[in-house]
């Protein structure tokens, strides 16, 4: 990629096999997954895990949102505002966390599948669901 190149748009990336673990684990929370496609129109990337997946709305790491399946349930920021009460200095702050945590795996492998007929990002790294996860639960355990 040369210095002036475009990073890579989301129709670059491969497609997701149906083999791989991270197609089993998007599997598991299929439902979740269509309900976000269908209320969020902007783009999605995914970030499975075994417990829990991560969903970064928008354009990370600019301009973005957060929103979590967990337990079967959609959960973002305001969810945790409104039952724990998280201030919003220390919301701003996971967020510049996140930004920073999502430019330090920009290079990680991604891959593409289809939701709903919506293409999604799907990035399945441990290192960055583990970072995500570890910050999600700081304000919403």
């Amino acid at each position: 990629m040369g210095f002036f190149s475009k990073k890579p748009d989301r129709e670059n990336y491969p497609a997701l096999g149906p083999g791989n673990r991270a197609a089993e684990q998007l599997a598991n929370i299929q439902g979740c997954l269509e309900t976000l496609v269908d209320e969020v129109p902007d783009n999605l990337e995914v970030i499975p895990g075994d417990d829990a997946a991560y969903v970064f709305i928008g354009k990370p790491p600019k301009k973005f949102g957060v929103a979590w399946i967990e337990g079967g349930e959609i959960k973002n920021f305001q969810t945790v505002v409104k039952e724990n009460g998280v201030q919003p200095m220390v919301l701003q702050g996971v967020i510049d966390q996140l930004r920073a945590t999502y430019e330090k795996n920009k290079d990680v492998d991604r891959y593409t599948t289809v939701i709903h007929g919506k293409t999604v990002v799907v990035t399945p790294s441990e290192e960055l669901e583990h970072d995500v996860a570890n910050l999600i639960d700081k304000i919403s355990h």
